[in-house]
This record gives C-alpha cells, structure tokens and sequence, in this order.
C-alpha cells in the first residue's frame, strides 16, 4: 500500500516514518515539507538513515493522489482543512492527526479554534480510538486521529463510565507532557532554557483538547460531561501521565476495580492494566504504542494513572492502528515493539 506523509518533518511526522518504513505492507511514496523542499530526508533527519531517503516535495494533492493509496495528514489545524477536501474527493483514505476533524459540532470547533473551512466533512470523519470505535474505523474514509491527552483520559475513563460507576459531574484530570506536545516549531516555551529544570501548569480549563475529552466521555456514557482538564508541561522530551481523581457512586473493592478494567480491555493489544497497587511511569511506555492504567483506592475515592508515549498512542503509532484496522491489516503490525526503557 503506497503511503504519503503530509508534513513529514514534524515531529509527529518523523515518528511517521519512523513506524511505516519497517511496515510489512507499506510503501512510502510522498513526503512534503514547505520548509525542506528539495531536501532529502536524511539530510533533515540524519538518524533514519537510507531508510528514508526521499526528496521532500511541496503540497500538491493532484500530483500526490496519484501517488497515494492513503494520505497522512501531520500538520496543525487550520493547513489540514485546506488540504483533507482535496483528497477525500480524490476517494482517499485519510487520516488527520490535527484537531479539524475532530469534534462533531462546527460552533464548537471554532469556538475553540476558528472559523471551519470544510465543515461538511465533520459528519463524515470518525473519531480514530480504536478501543472505542473499532467498528467505525474499519469502514471510515477520513479518520481524526485523537490527542494525545484526550488518549490518556479517555481510556481509563472509558470502562468506568460505561458500568456508571462514577459520578460524572466530578471528574479532575492532571496532566502532564513532554515538549515534544508542542510540536517541533519554534516557541519560546519549548526553548531548552525555559523548559529545563523547571514545571509548569498551562491553559488550565481553556486547553483546545478540553471540549473533545467532553465530546467523547459523553458519547461513552450518554449524557453530557464536562471534567476539570489541568495541563502541566513537564522538562523531558516525551511521554504523558494522567492523574484522574474521580468518585465512585457505590463502594467497590480494589479486586472488583481491577476486574472492570481488565475485562473491558482484555482483547485489547495496546491497553495494559497493571497488577494492583502499581502505578506506570512514562518510561515503562516510552518509543511504544501502549496505554498503561493502574489505579489507588481510598472508600469511594478513586485515583487512576495513565501513560502514552505522545508521539505514538498520542499521535503516530495511534494513527498507524487505525490504518491497520482500515485497510485489513493485523492491527498490531509495525507498532507491536518493545518500549525503549530505560
């Protein structure tokens, strides 16, 4: 399967390349970049080697398409708007890992962001966690690859709130992640100075991933939910943990806990419920493709942790899941690797 990367010398698109180049059944086929044109991709990122020693060409959905059996769309919301029509009418797959596709209602996308250059297409695209909408993938055309806090939040939550186990109104989620969340762009709080040794909370309660962690929580369990999102931006390079401190509506044991989120995930690949009484670390995830979830119990207080590696279940190594699951694949295939620890 011929394969393009829109905007591959991002972060996010270099861990593209990364994952698609040992794919069994893909070939890389297009690699753009406005900034790299001409460059091959090795000289941009020396560390990949021959494995990726394409020509960086510019944007031009004609000349791609051709090329292309599904596109990758790496860029930040706003450019994939402009660019996803032209390939959905060419009848390509397409998965988006911006934040255009993401939410269902075009007034609350550009509440949060702006104006919705393409909102026909948001009643089309499906929302890309695979543990919630598998069936959904498999048939979708245009795919919106989640973000990497609403991943961690998600996922722990899913279970509890499809057994009403919690009270929803009350729900507080901690989050910290790497500087590679910002992208690969230059900002002055990703400079090493700013970032090194130091922690710091950001966008608290106005975050843009805040109204798609409340899309999505209601959707799981039928009524409206809006939590408490507190991102924090921690001085390492990647990873992401989740601290969710909820409330049970009933008391529960520890065991029966750990029975709801095994059982709901057990056919799972990627979701791993730790034994009781272990909390995961990003470092146990790291270069990975795994959700890890443990939990602390208290009477009715519950407080769960989770972890992603951003860059891969936060961005890429989701993406490439949902293309297994769209074009047939072994769901696991290229994404199946141990975690880079320590």
């Amino acid at each position: 399967m011929r394969a393009a990367i829109i905007g591959a010398t991002g972060y996010t698109g270099l861990e593209l390349v990364r994952i698609l180049s040992r794919h069994p059944e893909v070939e890389i086929t297009a690699l753009t970049s406005e900034r790299y044109v001409g460059q091959r991709y090795d000289q941009v990122y020396p560390a990949v080697g021959t494995i990726a020693s394409r020509v960086l060409e510019p944007l031009n959905p004609d000349a791609i398409a051709v090329r292309a059996d599904i596109i990758f769309t790496a860029v930040p919301h706003k450019e994939a708007m402009q660019v996803v029509p032209a390939f959905i009418k060419k009848k390509k797959k397409v998965i988006d890992l911006s934040a255009d596709f993401r939410l269902s209602n075009k007034a609350t996308y550009e509440k949060w962001y702006e104006a919705h250059t393409a909102p026909e297409l948001l009643a089309k695209a499906v929302y890309g966690l695979p543990e919630i909408n598998r069936k959904k993938i498999k048939k979708a055309q245009l795919v919106a690859n989640p973000g990497c806090y609403p991943t961690s939040i998600i996922l722990p939550l899913a279970p509890l709130l499809k057994d009403d186990l919690i009270d929803t109104g009350a729900i507080i989620a901690d989050s910290k992640s790497g500087v590679s969340g910002a992208g690969r762009s230059l900002k002055t709080g990703s400079l090493f100075c700013e970032a090194s040794e130091n922690f710091k909370a950001y966008s608290i309660l106005k975050h843009r991933h805040q109204p798609e962690i409340d899309e999505q929580l209601s959707g799981i369990c039928g009524k409206p939910v809006s939590i408490t999102f507190a991102p924090h931006l921690l001085p390492m390079n990647r990873g992401m943990l989740s601290t969710i401190y909820v409330t049970l509506k009933s008391p529960l044991s520890s065991s029966a806990l750990h029975d709801c989120l095994k059982r709901y995930y057990k056919n799972e690949p990627f979701v791993r419920i730790l034994p009781e009484g272990t909390l995961p670390q990003t470092g146990w995830v790291r270069g990975s493709n795994y959700c890890d979830i443990g939990f602390a119990l208290s009477g009715r207080r519950l407080v769960l942790v989770s972890v992603i590696d951003n860059l891969v279940k936060g961005a890429s190594g989701q993406a490439v899941q949902n293309m297994n699951i769209m074009m047939g694949f072994r769901e696991t295939m290229a994404i199946d690797h141990v975690p880079m620890y320590p």
